[in-house]
Protein backbone atom coordinates (compact mmCIF):
# COMPACT_ATOMS: atom_id res chain seq x y z
CA UNK A 1 0.00 0.00 0.00
CA UNK A 2 1.04 3.59 -0.64
CA UNK A 3 -0.05 4.87 2.79
CA UNK A 4 -2.51 7.86 3.77
CA UNK A 5 -1.79 10.78 1.82
CA UNK A 6 -0.68 13.74 4.14
CA UNK A 7 -3.02 16.12 4.10
CA UNK A 8 -0.30 18.79 4.21
CA UNK A 9 1.77 19.16 1.44
CA UNK A 10 4.75 21.15 3.12
CA UNK A 11 5.34 23.58 5.66
CA UNK A 12 6.22 27.04 5.03
CA UNK A 13 8.30 29.08 7.74
CA UNK A 14 6.28 26.77 10.51
CA UNK A 15 2.96 27.26 8.58
CA UNK A 16 1.37 24.38 7.17
CA UNK A 17 -0.04 24.11 3.54
CA UNK A 18 -2.36 22.10 2.98
CA UNK A 19 -2.88 20.06 -0.27
CA UNK A 20 -6.83 21.19 0.01
CA UNK A 21 -5.82 24.82 -0.20
CA UNK A 22 -3.07 24.40 -3.15
CA UNK A 23 -5.61 22.36 -5.15
CA UNK A 24 -8.86 24.89 -4.79
CA UNK A 25 -6.76 27.54 -5.45
CA UNK A 26 -5.52 25.79 -8.99
CA UNK A 27 -8.82 25.18 -10.01
CA UNK A 28 -9.99 29.17 -9.72
CA UNK A 29 -6.55 30.27 -11.59
CA UNK A 30 -7.66 27.82 -14.44
CA UNK A 31 -11.24 28.72 -14.09
CA UNK A 32 -9.88 32.55 -14.54
CA UNK A 33 -7.67 31.54 -17.39
CA UNK A 34 -10.13 29.91 -18.99
CA UNK A 35 -12.72 32.06 -18.54
CA UNK A 36 -10.89 35.48 -19.80
CA UNK A 37 -10.23 33.28 -23.14
CA UNK A 38 -14.02 33.11 -23.73
CA UNK A 39 -14.32 36.76 -22.69
CA UNK A 40 -12.35 37.97 -25.75
CA UNK A 41 -14.44 35.86 -27.90
CA UNK A 42 -17.85 37.42 -26.86
CA UNK A 43 -16.52 40.80 -27.12
CA UNK A 44 -15.47 41.75 -23.32
CA UNK A 45 -11.89 42.26 -22.09
CA UNK A 46 -9.69 39.66 -19.82
CA UNK A 47 -9.63 42.39 -17.13
CA UNK A 48 -13.48 42.06 -16.91
CA UNK A 49 -12.55 38.57 -15.90
CA UNK A 50 -9.76 39.59 -13.76
CA UNK A 51 -11.55 42.09 -12.05
CA UNK A 52 -15.01 40.13 -11.50
CA UNK A 53 -12.43 38.12 -9.25
CA UNK A 54 -11.35 40.52 -6.78
CA UNK A 55 -14.86 41.06 -5.98
CA UNK A 56 -16.44 37.29 -6.81
CA UNK A 57 -13.81 35.49 -5.10
CA UNK A 58 -13.89 36.69 -1.66
CA UNK A 59 -17.79 36.98 -1.97
CA UNK A 60 -17.97 32.79 -2.89
CA UNK A 61 -15.66 32.31 -0.47
CA UNK A 62 -17.35 33.67 2.21
CA UNK A 63 -20.29 32.81 1.02
CA UNK A 64 -19.56 28.70 0.75
CA UNK A 65 -18.58 28.90 4.11
CA UNK A 66 -21.53 30.54 6.10
CA UNK A 67 -23.45 27.90 4.02
CA UNK A 68 -20.92 25.31 5.55
CA UNK A 69 -21.58 26.34 9.31
CA UNK A 70 -25.16 27.25 9.26
CA UNK A 71 -26.42 24.16 8.84
CA UNK A 72 -23.20 22.81 10.85
CA UNK A 73 -23.54 25.17 13.76
CA UNK A 74 -23.50 22.68 16.38
CA UNK A 75 -19.74 21.83 15.70
CA UNK A 76 -19.08 25.66 16.27
CA UNK A 77 -21.01 26.69 19.01
CA UNK A 78 -18.73 26.22 21.82
CA UNK A 79 -15.67 27.72 19.44
CA UNK A 80 -16.81 30.46 17.27
CA UNK A 81 -12.68 30.94 15.99
CA UNK A 82 -13.56 28.03 14.06
CA UNK A 83 -15.87 29.39 11.70
CA UNK A 84 -12.59 31.51 10.04
CA UNK A 85 -10.41 28.33 9.67
CA UNK A 86 -11.10 26.62 6.33
CA UNK A 87 -7.71 24.96 5.60
CA UNK A 88 -9.64 21.62 6.93
CA UNK A 89 -12.36 21.92 4.59
CA UNK A 90 -15.29 22.93 5.14
CA UNK A 91 -16.93 24.56 2.16
CA UNK A 92 -20.31 23.98 0.26
CA UNK A 93 -20.35 24.92 -3.69
CA UNK A 94 -24.04 25.92 -3.40
CA UNK A 95 -23.10 28.67 -0.85
CA UNK A 96 -20.33 29.58 -3.14
CA UNK A 97 -21.98 30.18 -5.95
CA UNK A 98 -24.56 31.95 -4.21
CA UNK A 99 -21.93 34.59 -2.96
CA UNK A 100 -20.33 34.59 -6.05
CA UNK A 101 -23.92 35.32 -7.82
CA UNK A 102 -24.72 37.75 -5.54
CA UNK A 103 -21.07 39.78 -6.56
CA UNK A 104 -22.02 39.00 -10.45
CA UNK A 105 -25.29 40.68 -9.85
CA UNK A 106 -23.81 44.16 -8.42
CA UNK A 107 -20.18 43.87 -10.70
CA UNK A 108 -22.28 43.40 -13.53
CA UNK A 109 -24.88 46.36 -13.52
CA UNK A 110 -21.64 48.25 -12.38
CA UNK A 111 -19.73 47.68 -15.54
CA UNK A 112 -22.93 47.60 -18.05
CA UNK A 113 -22.12 44.38 -19.00
CA UNK A 114 -25.11 41.38 -19.38
CA UNK A 115 -25.24 38.93 -16.40
CA UNK A 116 -26.50 36.39 -18.92
CA UNK A 117 -23.67 36.96 -20.55
CA UNK A 118 -21.01 36.76 -17.34
CA UNK A 119 -22.56 33.19 -16.41
CA UNK A 120 -22.04 32.01 -19.87
CA UNK A 121 -18.56 32.98 -19.63
CA UNK A 122 -17.86 31.63 -16.72
CA UNK A 123 -20.12 28.30 -16.28
CA UNK A 124 -18.14 25.69 -18.09
CA UNK A 125 -14.88 26.90 -16.01
CA UNK A 126 -16.73 26.86 -12.72
CA UNK A 127 -17.62 22.89 -12.94
CA UNK A 128 -14.43 22.36 -14.45
CA UNK A 129 -12.74 23.98 -11.19
CA UNK A 130 -15.23 22.12 -9.19
CA UNK A 131 -13.88 18.44 -10.46
CA UNK A 132 -10.29 19.44 -9.31
CA UNK A 133 -11.74 20.91 -6.52
CA UNK A 134 -13.10 17.58 -5.10
CA UNK A 135 -9.54 16.14 -5.23
CA UNK A 136 -8.89 18.72 -2.20
CA UNK A 137 -11.71 16.82 -0.55
CA UNK A 138 -9.52 13.32 -1.30
CA UNK A 139 -6.04 15.24 -0.06
CA UNK A 140 -8.53 15.67 3.01
CA UNK A 141 -9.98 12.24 3.43
CA UNK A 142 -13.52 13.58 3.62
CA UNK A 143 -16.60 13.75 1.02
CA UNK A 144 -16.35 10.04 0.57
CA UNK A 145 -19.58 7.30 0.06
CA UNK A 146 -20.76 4.55 2.29
CA UNK A 147 -18.68 1.62 3.52
CA UNK A 148 -17.80 -1.05 0.82
CA UNK A 149 -14.64 -3.34 0.00
CA UNK A 150 -11.76 -3.93 -1.38
CA UNK A 151 -12.43 -5.56 -4.24
CA UNK A 152 -15.55 -3.59 -5.12
CA UNK A 153 -13.49 -1.05 -5.91
CA UNK A 154 -10.29 -2.75 -7.47
CA UNK A 155 -13.66 -4.35 -10.36
CA UNK A 156 -14.33 -0.25 -10.76
CA UNK A 157 -10.19 -0.40 -12.18
CA UNK A 158 -9.53 2.68 -10.30
CA UNK A 159 -5.12 3.41 -9.71
CA UNK A 160 -3.99 1.88 -6.71
CA UNK A 161 -3.46 5.33 -4.66
CA UNK A 162 -7.08 5.79 -4.66
CA UNK A 163 -7.98 2.41 -3.67
CA UNK A 164 -5.35 2.73 -0.43
CA UNK A 165 -6.92 6.32 0.30
CA UNK A 166 -10.45 5.27 0.32
CA UNK A 167 -9.75 2.70 3.38
CA UNK A 168 -10.78 4.98 6.32
CA UNK A 169 -10.36 4.18 9.91
CA UNK A 170 -9.75 0.29 8.66
CA UNK A 171 -12.84 0.47 6.54
CA UNK A 172 -13.12 0.85 2.81
CA UNK A 173 -15.15 3.36 1.40
CA UNK A 174 -17.12 5.03 -2.12
CA UNK A 175 -14.69 7.32 -3.78
CA UNK A 176 -18.16 9.85 -4.41
CA UNK A 177 -15.37 12.53 -4.25
CA UNK A 178 -14.00 10.96 -7.83
CA UNK A 179 -17.55 10.49 -8.65
CA UNK A 180 -18.39 13.98 -9.31
CA UNK A 181 -14.79 15.20 -10.36
CA UNK A 182 -15.87 12.74 -13.26
CA UNK A 183 -19.19 13.93 -13.41
CA UNK A 184 -18.15 17.55 -13.84
CA UNK A 185 -15.49 16.75 -16.11
CA UNK A 186 -18.33 15.30 -18.25
CA UNK A 187 -20.70 18.65 -18.01
CA UNK A 188 -17.66 20.61 -19.06
CA UNK A 189 -17.38 18.80 -21.96
CA UNK A 190 -20.66 19.30 -22.87
CA UNK A 191 -21.20 23.10 -22.26
CA UNK A 192 -18.01 23.37 -24.38
CA UNK A 193 -19.76 21.62 -26.90
CA UNK A 194 -23.33 23.29 -26.65
CA UNK A 195 -22.02 26.84 -26.52
CA UNK A 196 -20.82 25.94 -29.96
CA UNK A 197 -24.25 25.74 -31.52
CA UNK A 198 -24.85 29.35 -31.80
CA UNK A 199 -27.80 28.96 -33.67
CA UNK A 200 -29.73 27.05 -31.34
CA UNK A 201 -28.29 28.25 -28.27
CA UNK A 202 -29.58 31.41 -26.18
CA UNK A 203 -28.15 33.85 -24.11
CA UNK A 204 -27.44 32.65 -20.24
CA UNK A 205 -28.57 28.49 -21.43
CA UNK A 206 -24.53 27.49 -21.57
CA UNK A 207 -25.32 28.69 -17.26
CA UNK A 208 -29.03 27.22 -16.86
CA UNK A 209 -27.39 23.77 -18.54
CA UNK A 210 -24.57 24.01 -16.42
CA UNK A 211 -26.92 24.24 -13.51
CA UNK A 212 -29.66 21.31 -14.67
CA UNK A 213 -26.39 19.08 -15.39
CA UNK A 214 -24.49 19.68 -11.87
CA UNK A 215 -27.60 19.23 -9.71
CA UNK A 216 -28.85 16.38 -11.66
CA UNK A 217 -25.59 14.63 -10.59
CA UNK A 218 -24.65 16.09 -7.17
CA UNK A 219 -28.30 14.73 -6.24
CA UNK A 220 -27.78 11.42 -6.87
CA UNK A 221 -24.16 11.58 -5.52
CA UNK A 222 -25.21 13.46 -1.97
CA UNK A 223 -27.51 10.48 -1.11
CA UNK A 224 -23.92 8.52 -1.18
CA UNK A 225 -21.95 10.77 1.19
CA UNK A 226 -21.61 9.83 4.42
CA UNK A 227 -20.87 13.36 5.89
CA UNK A 228 -24.04 15.63 4.27
CA UNK A 229 -25.52 18.58 5.79
CA UNK A 230 -28.57 17.76 7.37
CA UNK A 231 -32.07 20.04 7.74
CA UNK A 232 -35.37 19.49 9.29
CA UNK A 233 -34.06 16.60 10.86
CA UNK A 234 -33.25 13.84 7.52
CA UNK A 235 -33.45 15.72 4.32
CA UNK A 236 -29.71 16.33 3.13
CA UNK A 237 -29.95 19.94 1.97
CA UNK A 238 -27.79 19.75 -1.12
CA UNK A 239 -30.33 17.14 -2.35
CA UNK A 240 -33.48 19.54 -1.40
CA UNK A 241 -30.74 22.51 -3.16
CA UNK A 242 -30.37 20.54 -6.20
CA UNK A 243 -33.98 19.15 -6.70
CA UNK A 244 -35.26 23.14 -6.53
CA UNK A 245 -31.89 24.21 -9.15
CA UNK A 246 -32.73 21.41 -11.56
CA UNK A 247 -36.65 22.07 -11.81
CA UNK A 248 -35.97 25.90 -11.47
CA UNK A 249 -33.21 26.08 -14.07
CA UNK A 250 -35.21 23.75 -17.11
CA UNK A 251 -38.63 26.07 -15.72
CA UNK A 252 -36.56 29.66 -16.51
CA UNK A 253 -35.06 27.82 -19.70
CA UNK A 254 -38.54 27.58 -21.15
CA UNK A 255 -40.42 30.69 -19.93
CA UNK A 256 -37.23 32.80 -21.51
CA UNK A 257 -37.86 31.22 -24.68
CA UNK A 258 -41.29 31.42 -24.81
CA UNK A 259 -40.74 35.63 -23.54
CA UNK A 260 -38.24 35.43 -27.13
CA UNK A 261 -36.64 38.57 -25.95
CA UNK A 262 -33.32 37.05 -25.45
CA UNK A 263 -30.26 36.43 -27.93
CA UNK A 264 -28.72 34.03 -29.40
CA UNK A 265 -25.34 32.83 -27.84
CA UNK A 266 -22.99 34.18 -30.83
CA UNK A 267 -19.16 33.51 -29.40
CA UNK A 268 -18.34 35.33 -32.77
CA UNK A 269 -20.46 38.73 -32.60
CA UNK A 270 -20.69 38.79 -29.43
CA UNK A 271 -23.39 39.11 -26.77
CA UNK A 272 -22.54 42.29 -24.80
CA UNK A 273 -25.48 44.01 -24.22
CA UNK A 274 -26.75 47.22 -21.74
CA UNK A 275 -27.41 45.62 -18.19
CA UNK A 276 -31.38 46.50 -18.08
Amino acid sequence: MLGQVNPVAFNLFGIAVYWYAIIIVSGIVLAVWLSSREAVSVGLKEDDVIDFMLWGLPSAIVGARLYYVIFQWQDYIDNPIEIILTRNGGLAIYGGLIGGGLALFFFARHRFISTWTFLDIAAPSVILAQAIGRWGNFMNHEAYGPATTRSFLEGLHLPKFIIDNMNIDGTYHQPTFLYESVWNVLGFIVLVLLRRKKNFLKEGEVFLGYIIWYSFGRFFIEGMRTDSLYAFGSIRVSQLVSLVLFFGAIGLMIFRRKKGAIKFYDREKGTIKKAE
